[in-house]
């Protein structure tokens, strides 16, 4: 787990899990609004490093403080933001987990170390180091999601391009 400054208030903390075999319960606890403590749980497979994750986080940040989110809670609405698509379904279903999901990154806005604990309980699957990320990415299926050209990897890296989407999404 590891703990990222958003803002002068509020941090984020993030879990990286593999070889996860609860998904299922886990999709029917959020679609219940039953999942305690509250997270988000994202596709990390579409996540090849933490910076546009914070991107997303601080948009979400923003979106609350303004009253203005697009989504029932703070947590969903970081991984609405983190897909840099305005369909809200689509967004969930693409950058959230699935029943067959096995890798997955859980992130909390303001936790306590104690509900880190709660969160690395509910997830049945193998903490790993969130340097990971890069080497697990699944690099053309990001490619494919955020359509991100050749040209464009030619003059910045994979995480900035989706930084880009995610914070002009609103702007299009």
């Amino acid at each position: 787990m590891k703990l990222f400054q958003i803002t002068k208030e509020s941090t984020l903390s993030l879990a990286l899990f593999a070889d996860v075999t609860n998904s299922r319960e886990l999709v029917d606890s959020m679609q219940c609004g039953k999942l305690q403590p509250e997270v988000a749980l994202l596709n990390a497979q579409l996540i090849p490093d933490v910076f546009p994750v914070l991107a997303a986080a601080h948009k979400a940040l923003l979106s609350k403080s303004r009253e203005s989110l697009t989504t029932r809670t703070l947590h969903s609405e970081l991984v609405y933001n983190y897909s840099g698509s305005k369909h809200i379904t689509e967004s969930l279903k693409r950058c959230g987990i699935s029943d067959e999901t096995n890798y997955i990154l859980a992130a909390r806005f303001n936790a306590s170390h104690d509900e880190m604990k709660d969160v690395e309980k509910l997830i049945n699957g193998k903490e790993i180091d969130l340097a990971d990320l890069e080497a697990r990415a699944d690099q053309p299926q990001i490619l494919k999601h955020y359509k991100i050209p050749a040209q464009e990897l030619a003059i910045s890296s994979l995480s900035e391009a989706i930084t880009c989407r995610i914070s002009a999404r609103d702007a299009l």
